[in-house]
């Protein structure tokens, strides 16, 4: 019991995911706190207060307290981290006292975003925080080879955002973050419902159509999906029919802002770089490389294979917890 154990976190917008070197990943838990606010007691974590979005009575808010991967709301999330942490340590079957926990950081926060991270999981009750870069991250839980010089292009599509980045010797090389992921894409879901369709929508049910019949622009059998929600004109519900290629077009814009980003960054490689990727391609990671079409789509635009990580919703996390073996020679990459 002498040995501290040592566990990786993925800090989401969505999702938090923690990974334990014995056991893989043990919690995958939604990033939403429900809070009583008269008490500020945090009633639920993760699936319930998931549960809880946009259906809860006056006193009890459910939030979310990271907007586009960084901590916009750091007691609270110092507070879900803490009750993440207890949730770890009775699935791993004993106490973790005092981990060491290397977690991702998106590539575009600024030091002062860094350094709440980086107190808030302090805070939680970790003995030692290294923080690395989410790129690689994801490229690690991939199974790229990220120590070695070559090019590994990583293009990692979360809730909060989407960073595009290319990988040798353990460190960036040029790297593109955008504010824009998978909950901007149910925003403009919910947009569009309300301009064509008067009807308002919920958060969560723009995300079970995005993940039902949300396609990128690629051509594809149309699919249709009924959909329920509140008619603003008379005030009461209403059930609509949503087509696959309507909510193509909603997403439309959002999504080349992504191609935009993975374009940038791709300008922005060494020539030498440049002849690996064409051959060893781009690898998408992240909730948003599972919206169907991606791949596809991408490898049209950019005309590189593209290929979807093993798991691409875990990789993060599976990349913060094998970080730790090498996390002397990513030294340059965690400040």
């Amino acid at each position: 019991m002498l040995n501290t154990s040592e566990i990786g976190i993925d800090l989401g917008t969505a999702n938090i995911l923690v990974y334990s070197k014995t056991k893989g990943i043990i919690l995958n838990e939604p990033s939403v706190v429900a809070i009583d606010t008269e008490t500020k007691k945090v009633l639920a974590v993760g699936k319930e207060a998931k549960e809880m979005i946009g259906k809860t009575p006056g006193r009890i808010v459910a939030i979310r307290p990271l907007k586009d991967g960084v901590i916009a709301d750091y007691d609270t999330t110092t507070e879900m981290l803490r009750q993440v942490m207890r949730k770890a340590s009775k699935k791993v079957g004993f106490a973790i006292r005092k981990p060491n926990v290397v977690v991702c950081t998106p590539s575009g926060s600024t030091s002062v975003e860094r350094r709440a991270i980086h107190d808030a999981v302090r805070n939680a009750g970790a003995k030692k925080v290294h923080l690395i870069e989410e790129p690689v991250a994801a490229a690690i839980g991939s199974g790229m080879p990220v120590d070695e010089p070559v090019a590994n292009v990583v293009v990692d599509i979360g809730g909060g955002s989407t960073e595009v980045a290319i990988i040798s010797f353990g460190g960036v090389v040029a790297c593109n973050s955008i504010r824009i992921g998978g909950d901007r894409l149910d925003d403009d879901i919910i947009q569009y419902v309300r301009k064509e369709y008067n009807v308002l929508i919920g958060e969560r049910t723009a995300e079970h159509i995005k993940m039902e019949i949300g396609y990128a622009l690629v051509d594809h059998e149309e699919l249709t999906m009924e959909v329920r929600g509140r008619d603003l004109v008379t005030g009461l519900p209403k059930t609509i029919t949503l087509t696959s290629y309507e909510i193509r077009d909603a997403i439309k814009e959002s999504l080349l802002h992504i191609l935009e980003a993975i374009r940038a960054t791709l300008e922005d490689s060494p020539a030498e770089l440049s002849g690996d990727i064409v051959d060893r391609g781009v690898i998408l990671s992240g909730g948003g490389a599972l919206l169907n079409g991606m791949q596809e789509w991408l490898s049209q635009e950019i005309v590189v294979p593209v290929h979807l990580a093993p798991s691409p919703l875990e990789s993060v996390a599976i990349g913060t917890g094998k970080a730790l073996k090498f996390i002397d020679k990513l030294h340059t990459a965690v400040r």
